[in-house]
């Protein structure tokens, strides 16, 4: 990885900046970084945060997009980041909110980190389920690690009761946005496994409408615009028409390369189908309608 690449993803987005509210003398470690942020967050469907004592109100909070906001809310809600919180002290969210703590606190000590959107072998058996993770760069194996902030030390996959270690996830445990595609696309995967929910009956979360979605938002992710997942926007919106189809199997061939161009990654980004606008349409996953909202 090169110099201005390391910089990049060294350096806080718009959406992980913490804007001053970190505290001092935090580790700078990946393992303590990722324990921290694990404590952060409660799950809004994985974790039944109102079975443990969260207000039915609160969960609400999965709404909330920077990390300043974030860090303001755990603060409310009891002070300090790295002692262990009880369940309600935790603000709600979901996997992405994990890893853009996550993010934060690694890019505040300068280690070049940055967000994927892809699938999550190691939950239900026999699906691969939404799920946003970060990629770490570990110099001594001059490599892209992911690290799962929301996962335990001890997670074991569904499927086979294999463990999954939250600071190296393998590579065929974790399926990016673009390797989905384009298995999917040539035909060595199915794409009714890749689901945000397997309980969840909404036909646009469930096959290549939401393989289209995880597309699109990698892209964002890798050029350090972390949004949440329930956002539309261009592609990211809509089914494709006439040569859009080809774009996207561009975009999902870049971003499955184990280092992509970052200057390739910036110029289809630019693509008014792609970067993301002042406005997005948010879906609310707790069942009401989309909301048009201005962003920063």
């Amino acid at each position: 990885m090169d110099t201005e690449t390391h910089h990049f993803y060294a350096t806080q987005s718009a959406v992980s900046d913490p804007g001053g509210r970190l505290p001092g003398g935090l580790p700078t470690d990946v393992a303590s970084l990722q324990r921290i942020a694990r404590g952060l967050v409660i799950h809004y469907r994985g974790d039944d945060p109102i079975g443990n004592g969260v207000a039915p109100e609160r969960l609400r909070e999965i709404d909330t997009r920077y990390a300043d906001t974030m860090l303001d809310r755990l603060e409310e809600l009891r002070p300090g980041l790295v002692e262990e919180r009880l369940p309600q002290e935790r603000i709600v969210g979901c996997c992405r909110d994990f890893t853009l703590l996550f993010l934060t606190l690694a890019r505040a000590a300068g280690i070049p980190c940055r967000s994927r959107t892809g699938y999550a072998t190691y939950f239900p058996a026999g699906y691969a389920v939404d799920h946003v993770v970060a990629e770490v760069w570990h110099a001594e194996a001059a490599r892209w690690v992911l690290v799962d902030p929301e996962l335990g030390d001890e997670h074991v996959a569904a499927s086979d009761g294999v463990r999954i270690d939250p600071l190296d996830v393998p590579r065929d445990r974790f399926l990016t946005g673009g390797v989905a595609w384009t298995r999917c696309r040539a035909g060595e995967d199915d794409p009714a496994r890749f689901v945000v929910d397997p309980g969840l009956e909404v036909p646009e979360t469930r096959g290549w409408s939401q393989l289209q979605y995880s597309v699109v938002h990698d892209l964002a992710a890798l050029n350090k615009v972390e949004m949440l997942l329930w956002d539309g926007w261009g592609l990211a919106g809509r089914a494709p028409a006439g040569d859009e189809l080809a774009l996207l199997d561009r975009i999902a061939a870049l971003t499955s390369q184990p280092d992509p161009s970052r200057a390739e990654l910036a110029r289809l980004f630019d693509d008014p189908l792609l970067r993301v606008p002042e406005t997005v349409v948010s879906h609310d996953p707790l069942g009401g309608p989309p909301r048009t909202v201005e962003l920063r």
